[in-house]
């Protein structure tokens, strides 16, 4: 694998994760997650954790860069993701400020 997965995660507390990662199936993530093997992560004190999203990036460079924007969304632009509504995020895309 030479690339990388982008995966978003939801929370029990109805919050989402964006992640990253180069080695593994998303689906693995999300059990390494819901295992919680680190205390300190943003997930442990939120699981179960339940896979909404993921999609495969071609170079790393793409996927990080994905990760950061998927990251900087609204909660309503995440969902639109995670449900492939494509019209709904098109339009959760658009600036407002200039008319």
């Amino acid at each position: 694998m030479s690339g990388a997965w982008v995966y978003i995660l939801k929370c029990a507390d109805d919050s989402y994760y964006t992640g990253l990662t180069r080695t593994q199936l998303p689906e693995t993530r999300e059990d390494q997650h819901n295992n919680g093997m680190d205390p300190s992560a943003y997930t442990y004190s939120r699981r179960p954790v339940k896979l909404a999203h993921a999609e495969y990036f071609e170079l790393v460079t793409d996927a990080i860069a994905a990760e950061r924007q998927i990251k900087g969304w609204s909660r309503a632009k995440k969902e639109a993701l995670a449900a492939s509504d494509w019209n709904k995020l098109r339009g959760l895309s658009k600036r407002h400020g200039n008319k």
